[in-house]
């Protein structure tokens, strides 16, 4: 059975999807096909001059810019600046239901080391006010690529769907902050509230132009914790003296883990990485003080709960046992949502893209640990849906996992998209989805 297939059915018998409301695969009309086509090449020249020219999070001015002037001529009704940097298009066409459709606009602080023709040369400071250089390594210049070309599509074949199409730019998803700014800055009120939002990811473990989908929990929350243990500094010939900080770190460091190993059910994954520790100047001083910092990801709220609170109690009780000085500091910084795809749009989104690119193109693919700000959309209280296209050449990749190795993936300096199939699949399937969630005579 084909996965979407597993999917339809298991929606069926929970009764999350009405018998007939998900209709049968359709090709795209072929007009679309074509224009697609006749379209590629100013999609390559957006894609490359993007690349070239990244920008970090919330100083994505030219790049908004760029795109904001491109989808303002295909008559949708423009706003910038939302949030920050970000853009709300609106193309009203008729009545029936709002479909949203969300790109990213920032690249990352990373030297590009991938060696193509139009690789980012760019620096830009950062939030510190240090001169970084800059690249587009996860994929987002793909992202607007395909976003501004389906908006070509939709607005140039108006007769095919109706409905409101609502476009976001968003900025910073990059620190997982953007999704937040545009909403505090009224993107649900401001703006019509979407029924549908839909975004797409490209993906360093399929094959490019293969559409990998999730229902449910898809990818991982993520909060930021701190630690700062505080001990007695003395003389390292005599440790005897002190009460060492960086022992207990390390301690600390191997109890975390127990947290996943001994108080953890396996069926809710939780990670929990120690990024980095500071402690200490020199060989022979036991430092007063060493700092930890950790991201946390979980997919359930009650385990971001149950693990965040036992990483609190695990470091007092290290400290109680160390004898420390003073009770260590546990700063939490709460960060994106779980990204949750809402099933019934999963199986519509499914069954549109197989009928656009054919269903040995759609595959189920497993839940992610990384984390996108996307799921604030959802939170917000919108049927919401993230999916991921491959974008690694599939030569490439078989040659790569037969040999137990992995290509380089996003946020690599060596991240380089096969761009012509991934950006096909991409307009392809974005179209495919809008055009079934606005379909004429449907109710809003």
């Amino acid at each position: 059975m084909k996965p979407s297939s597993r999917l339809l059915k298991h929606l069926l018998l929970a009764g999350v999807v009405a018998a007939g409301s998900v209709h049968a695969a359709a090709p795209l009309p072929p007009e679309f096909t074509a224009q697609m086509e006749k379209d590629y090449p100013t999609i390559e020249a957006l894609y490359q001059d993007l690349h070239r020219t990244p920008e970090l999070a919330f100083n994505e001015h030219q790049t908004a810019k760029k795109l904001a002037e491109r989808v303002k001529a295909l008559g949708f009704e423009v706003t910038t600046g939302v949030g920050g940097t970000g853009i709300v298009a609106i193309l009203k066409n008729g009545p029936g239901p709002i479909a949203m459709l969300r790109t990213e606009l920032d690249g990352l602080p990373v030297q590009e080391k991938t060696g193509l023709p139009f690789a980012s040369t760019a620096t830009a400071k950062n939030a510190a006010g240090e001169t970084v250089p800059t690249m587009h390594a996860c994929g987002h210049d793909v992202h607007m690529s395909a976003w501004y070309a389906t908006a070509k599509l939709m607005a140039e074949n108006r007769k095919a769907w109706s409905g409101t199409l609502m476009l976001v730019g968003q900025p910073a998803e990059e620190p997982l902050t953007g999704s937040a700014a545009m909403l505090k800055d009224g993107l649900f009120k401001r703006f019509p509230k979407p029924d549908y939002a839909i975004s797409m990811h490209d993906e360093g473990t399929l094959p490019a132009g293969q559409v990998g989908w999730r229902a449910g929990h898809f990818r991982a929350s993520a909060d930021t914790v701190t630690i700062t243990i505080h001990g007695q500094g003395g003389h390292g010939a005599t440790p005897q003296e002190t009460r060492d900080p960086v022992v207990m770190s390390a301690r600390v460091v191997m109890a975390l883990q127990t947290l996943i190993s001994r108080e953890n059910n396996p069926a809710d994954p939780v990670v929990i990485t120690v990024g980095s520790i500071h402690g200490g100047t020199q060989a022979n001083i036991v430092p007063d003080q060493v700092k930890l910092q950790l991201t946390v990801r979980t997919f359930r709220p009650e385990v971001r709960q149950r693990v965040l609170a036992s990483i609190v109690r695990e470091v007092e009780g290290e400290a109680q046992a160390a004898g420390m000085p003073k009770k260590p500091q546990v700063d939490i910084v709460p960060g994106a949502d779980s990204v949750y795809n809402d099933p019934e749009l999963v199986a519509r989104s499914v069954a549109a893209i197989e009928g656009a690119l054919g269903k040995d193109k759609v595959v189920e693919m497993p839940a992610k640990m990384t984390s996108e700000d996307f799921a604030n959309y959802g939170q917000a209280g919108v049927k919401a849906v993230l999916l991921h296209v491959g974008a690694v050449e599939p030569k490439k990749l078989a040659d790569a996992r037969k040999a137990g190795k992995y290509p380089p993936g996003t946020h690599s300096p060596q991240w380089a998209p096969d761009f012509k199939p991934t950006v096909r699949s991409f307009i392809a399937a974005e179209t495919a989805i809008l055009l079934d969630l606005l379909k004429p005579g449907q109710k809003k």
